[in-house]
């Protein structure tokens, strides 16, 4: 009966590693802990109470009056003696137990090469060292081989951080110093301080889950091209996926390297170059004039409007919103200082429609437009495409960052990703030719970010309209922004787009000439557009300035420093693709670079020609593999 009951019990839930669930070796050294602090607490409670025991007792009445030399013959005297030499030994084992664990506690991780090899058993010493290491970065791929943060081992065997993408990641990743990014916030940084003993013994019953890595939604190779395509350039280059906002790539230039970064002294230098601006991540945080691209969004809005069927005319001398106001011309006409107008109209004077207009670029038409639309829609508009709409000028001009528009985890990332929020001015102040010059990208919509102008495209780009909020974090669910268009509105948008990209006289046909033969149909707006800037002196990197002079608070002429300027023409794109399902909506600034369907058209054809080889298209669209020729029939 007996040895039938021993066979039917399963031994291997009693062994250590079924009771403990596979933490033996980190409860026992916890247990033995509580046990030594226990008996310790004992062993000093005891000797309390004979300490205080001996003091209430005094010595036999007739002691007290003996001779000296009589007392140390004394029984009571010579255990006292004992006593004493034994409290001396007590005294010297205890320093040795207390210094045993000092030792082990303290200098033995260092010295001790048993103990250092033995140590990642123990929970508490692993999950301090798990706490201090953050996870792998990796990229939209999942896959090791291109991981954006990882470790390695140095020559020294130590474990160093490292990064694929010193440079072209730098902005995104962020530093130590300064201005967080992903690698200081996409993990979680909680303090997780080592628990304590009864804590391992009562506590914690399974492992704590040590896969900490991180996939974000950035393609590495495509990151590292666009890198490319802005080398020796200014600018930025933003590429979202429009369906669900993942940011498939995102590069800012001058850019800087991560590591020369760590060190103090060239960090200073990075921070105090105001010419070239390193550390700026261009993409989310510097202003541009969005010249004709911003076109997109009066659309967008005279379609919310109702507005998609409105007729204006060109005219050969301008347009003028008010009578005596200076003429609003198209870029094929000049402007002279007096008023008068030579040049023909973009596209010919006369009626246009929405989509020749948008196909020319015609300033006159959205000019109109923007008026006939009026501030309040205006205003309605950039509420629901991110932009902040202002009363007066000032507060344009006060910056501030925005980062709910973002999908993220944490508040931390988006604090750390947050872009400056874009601008436009719609206040009861402001001119007609004022609101005629937002409708074609000038004046007082001039505070635009190239991230709003990748969102701005990827309105359309979205078969529901809808603008979703860009994420980096790659297993975040999608999450919109608004509900800016209908999907029938979009796929109308999408059209006009595309007669940009597509029909002979469109701005941007040099994308379909750098894409011809793939089968990808693009839609997208070229811009140029014109901005102040100071002149900084190549040698030292200083502010060029005049000496100028003006009245002072009390009325006297003073001489004060003025920046030395010069009118710096910038190149833009914006684009989606493939037209029929876009699975990407790409801006692009080159400060500096002209016309924008000379410069930062083609770059935008580069990225989607290596979108496409990287698959992000969609696999119709991927190149297709040339069979290996066959080797030429040996003769006989």
């Amino acid at each position: 009966m007996i040895p039938a009951l021993f066979l039917q019990i399963d031994w291997s839930k009693l062994s250590p590693e079924g009771i403990f669930g596979g933490q033996v070796l980190e409860r026992t050294p916890a247990g033995l802990s509580i046990v030594y602090i226990i008996g310790v607490g004992i062993l000093l409670g005891f000797l309390l109470l004979t300490f205080l025991d001996n003091l209430s007792k005094i010595p036999f009445p007739y002691e007290l009056h003996l001779p000296r030399e009589v007392k140390k013959k004394l029984t009571t005297t010579k255990a006292n003696r004992s006593i004493r030499v034994w409290q001396v030994v007590f005294v010297l084992l205890a320093f040795s137990v207390f210094g045993f664990q000092a030792y082990w506690t303290y200098f033995a991780s260092d010295s001790n090469e048993q103990f250092q090899s033995l140590a990642y058993k123990d929970l508490r010493t692993r999950r301090t060292s798990a706490a201090n290491l953050r996870g792998w970065m990796l990229d939209r791929n999942e896959k090791l081989g291109s991981s954006l943060a990882y470790y390695r081992v140095d020559q020294k065997g130590d474990i160093q951080r490292a990064f694929a993408l010193e440079k072209e990641m730098a902005h995104l990743l962020g530093t130590e110093r300064g201005t967080p990014g992903l690698e200081r916030t996409l993990y979680d940084r909680k303090e997780n301080p080592m628990p304590e003993a009864w804590e391992v013994l009562t506590t914690i019953r399974r492992p704590e889950e040590e896969n900490k890595d991180v996939r974000v939604t950035i393609d590495r190779d495509l990151q590292a091209f666009i890198a490319a395509q802005l080398d020796g350039r200014k600018g930025a280059i933003v590429v979202l996926d429009p369906q669900n906002g993942d940011i498939l790539a995102m590069f800012s230039n001058p850019t800087f390297d991560l590591d020369e970064a760590r060190d103090l002294d060239t960090y200073l230098q990075l921070e105090g170059n105001r010419r070239d601006k390193p550390l700026l991540n261009r993409a989310t945080r510097e202003f541009y004039v969005p010249g004709s691209t911003f076109k997109l969004f009066t659309v967008i809005s005279a379609f919310r409007a109702g507005k998609q069927n409105a007729v204006f005319s060109s005219f050969a001398d301008g347009f003028r919103p008010t009578r005596g106001s200076l003429p609003i011309v198209d870029s094929s006409q000049h402007r002279s200082p007096d008023g008068s107008v030579s040049g023909g109209c973009s596209g010919g004077c006369g009626e246009k429609n929405i989509t020749a207009a948008f196909k020319v670029s015609s300033n006159q038409y959205f000019a109109q437009l923007a008026i006939a639309l009026g501030r309040e829609r205006i205003r309605e508009t950039a509420q629901a495409v991110g932009i902040s709409a202002v009363e007066t000028p000032g507060e344009a001009l006060m910056s501030r960052f925005f980062p709910s528009i973002l999908n993220t985890s944490t508040p931390a990332i988006a604090n750390a990703l947050a872009p400056q929020q874009s601008t436009i001015v719609t206040g009861q102040d402001i001119s007609l030719f004022d609101i005629g010059l937002e409708g074609m990208g000038q004046g007082y919509a001039g505070q635009m970010t190239p991230l709003q102008m990748a969102m701005i495209a990827a309105i359309p780009g979205n078969m529901q309209g809808k603008l979703m909020k860009p994420r980096i974090e790659a297993d975040r669910p999608p999450e919109a922004f608004s509900q800016v268009l209908s999907p029938q509105q979009a796929a109308a948008i999408r059209q006009i787009m595309a007669t940009v990209t597509e029909e002979p006289g469109g701005t941007g046909t040099v994308i379909s000439g750098k894409l011809a033969g793939t089968g990808i149909r693009t839609g997208g707006k070229t811009g140029t557009a014109e901005k102040e800037t100071p002149i900084y002196d190549e040698k030292t990197g200083k502010l060029r300035t005049v000496k100028k002079r003006r009245r002072g608070a009390d009325g006297n002429w003073e001489e004060y420093d003025a920046p030395v300027t010069y009118t710096r023409s910038d190149s833009w794109f914006i684009s989606i693709a493939p037209i029929e399902q876009p699975r990407m909506a790409i801006a692009v600034v080159v400060e500096g670079g002209g016309y924008g369907s000379r410069t930062a058209a083609p770059l935008a054809a580069n990225v989607i020609l290596k979108a496409r080889e990287l698959g992000l298209l969609g696999d119709e669209y991927r190149p297709k593999k040339k069979a290996p020729a066959k080797p030429p029939a040996r003769r006989r």
